[in-house]
């Protein structure tokens, strides 16, 4: 009955979308759409996933950030969509927690508020206090697990369907995301498994003064209920009061949420995977919280590598080894033309070094990239899905801020800064690629010649990011290196905050 519901709900718009091709659906040419045809209808697909409930819901914020699945209309109308839901009736999470426990939550918790603090698609949220101290208590909801099996088999069995009448690669990357997403919910869905990402990523950030990662409270873990440590604060988007009252730097923000993730993603290898405003916010002593650690990945080290070498090339404005990146990245769709991609990689790197608005740079990328990108032979591999999820994230939140705000100029000294501890935790046996000195002469000079272009500049910062920038490791040495490296498996380097 599900799989006939999910097909009532989106064949309408299957239909809709072959006919932007085929006008009677098998034969014809092209329906002629307008640009406000296509918002209309990504309205309305919006609304209907919405209707779908939770999994739907989950899988539409994955399809967001697929440029190369999508076209850019419906991308940004699928990203309005939120998680937030009516909440459950509290007698159903006590049943829940006699369930889990044996024990109602007035025999549990010294004091358990029925008033939900979050109702989300997957839990809800209940504040309380613990063996004297304050906590929170999140409750898998009723009926969740069996809805979102339901609802990931339909749509397997959907995508397979189409798959073998229209083998196109935006149906494989489509079923790539579901098959990836039905890995990652099930695991988001045991919160036993949340728990032991909680407590290794607070590990890792232990050292760590200006970011506060809530504790896990052990003996309360069980599979369908998770009790951790409150921490007090706001979300990154409502900030607006305390930036005016000056109690909130919008720029040290913006710095922490970049150092934070570069860290988690180049330097711990274990990253987390659902950066959104409702997952961040900001303690009245100016700490970033992190929460939500259901939706963990692992970064294995050969794919830090190529982060690490398309991160320096982007920071070195070098298309050549960025196209190149792109290619070892999985980012190419094989048999494509290097000289496109190459292309490709030029004006990405000209339109992230424009001082523009980031309307300006977003309507400039859409002409030159976006429009013909689902068309180009490109798809985003499943796992870096979730870093362009956390761009996205970075960049409105810099934007929010500073209509100029360039995410690239932004994070190119807090890459430079972590140099060290990314190439340490690369080549954590040794081994680390040799500086080659006249390479070192040669980019200084290159460098320093961009900082006599950008006069407004602080001179002092500019020559040591400049000299910093022609101390990173070249695209070949990082890929040179023949050693046998372990896996970090998530284990943290002990390193100073970027404030140091």
């Amino acid at each position: 009955m599900r799989l006939f519901v999910i097909i009532y709900r989106l064949l309408p718009f299957a239909i809709a979308f072959r006919r932007d091709f085929r006008r009677w659906v098998f034969f014809g040419g092209p329906m002629r759409r307008s640009p406000d045809d296509h918002r209309r209808r990504a309205d309305r697909l919006v609304a209907s996933l919405a209707l779908l409930g939770p999994t739907f819901v989950k899988l539409a914020q994955l399809f967001a950030g697929r440029a190369d699945l999508l076209a850019p209309v419906y991308a940004r109308a699928l990203s309005t969509l939120t998680d937030q839901v009516p909440s459950v009736p509290v007698s159903e999470i006590e049943r829940i927690i006699v369930e889990e426990y044996g024990a109602p939550p007035d025999e549990l918790f010294e004091r358990f508020d029925r008033a939900p603090l979050a109702a989300a698609s997957l839990g809800q949220v209940h504040r309380a206090r613990y063996d004297g101290e304050e906590v929170v208590v999140k409750v898998l909801r009723p009926g969740v697990e069996s809805l979102v099996a339901k609802d990931v088999k339909a749509a397997k069995r959907i995508v397979a369907a189409v798959e073998r009448f229209w083998p196109s690669e935006h149906v494989v990357g489509t079923r790539v995301v579901i098959d990836e997403f039905a890995l990652r919910v099930a695991e988001e869905m045991d919160f036993r498994q949340e728990a032991a990402h909680a407590a290794v990523i607070g590990a890792n950030f232990a050292g760590s003064p200006r970011i506060w990662i809530p504790r896990v409270v052990t003996p309360m873990v069980r599979q369908r209920v998770l009790v951790l440590e409150y921490c007090d604060g706001r979300r990154i988007d409502r900030l607006d009061e305390w930036v005016a009252e000056r109690r909130v730097d919008p720029q040290r923000l913006v710095r922490d949420v970049m150092d934070l993730y570069a860290r988690m993603m180049l330097v711990h290898g274990l990253f987390h995977a659902d950066p959104h405003p409702g997952n961040m916010h900001v303690a009245s002593d100016g700490r970033l919280i992190l929460l939500d650690f259901g939706m963990v990945v692992r970064v294995p080290l050969e794919l830090r590598r190529d982060l690490v070498a398309a991160i320096f090339a982007a920071i070195r404005k070098n298309p050549d080894e960025l196209a190149a990146c792109f290619q070892r990245l999985g980012l190419v769709v094989t048999g494509a033309d290097p000289a496109v991609i190459r292309r490709l990689a030029a004006t990405l790197l000209s339109v992230a070094d424009l001082r523009t608005t980031t309307r300006e740079r977003v309507e400039l990328l859409a002409n030159e990239v976006l429009e013909e990108l689902y068309d180009w032979p490109i798809v985003l591999p499943s796992q870096l899905v979730y870093f362009a999820r956390t761009a996205s994230l970075i960049e409105g939140l810099g934007t929010h801020y500073d209509a100029h705000f360039n995410a690239l100029a932004f994070a190119t000294p807090i890459a430079l800064s972590l140099r060290t501890p990314i190439l340490d935790s690369l080549y954590p046996d040794g081994g680390r690629p040799a500086l080659d000195a006249a390479r070192f002469v040669g980019a200084a000079i290159g460098a320093t010649a961009r900082i006599v272009r950008q006069a407004s500049l602080d001179l002092f910062g500019a020559v040591r990011d400049a000299f910093a920038e022609a101390a990173l490791p070249a695209d070949s040495a990082l890929r040179s290196t023949n050693h046998t490296l372990p896996q970090t498996n998530g284990s943290t380097l002990q390193v100073r905050s970027t404030d140091d």
